[in-house]
């Protein structure tokens, strides 16, 4: 484990207090978890964009061609 030491403005280090008492956590364990709930989300996105660059607009069309023309359900109207 590694220790890491961060200044944080009072009132984002109150917000931080409050809410990881209010989800029975630590506010170390809310910080853990925050980084890495956003470190998901950077990765995700790197990936998809590394994939999307990957693909091209002939495949793309090709399977849109393939999708049946169909109504929506009424439940999915707008």
């Amino acid at each position: 484990m590694s220790l890491i030491t961060v200044d944080l403005p009072e009132s984002l280090y109150v917000k931080i207090s409050q809410l990881s008492e209010s989800e029975g956590i630590s506010a170390n364990q809310f910080l853990v978890l925050a980084a890495a709930e956003k470190m998901s989300a950077i990765l995700t996105e790197n990936y998809l964009e590394k994939e999307a660059r990957k693909g091209r607009r002939e495949d793309f069309e090709k399977v849109m061609k393939a999708v049946p023309h169909a109504e929506p359900d009424e439940y999915d109207r707008i």
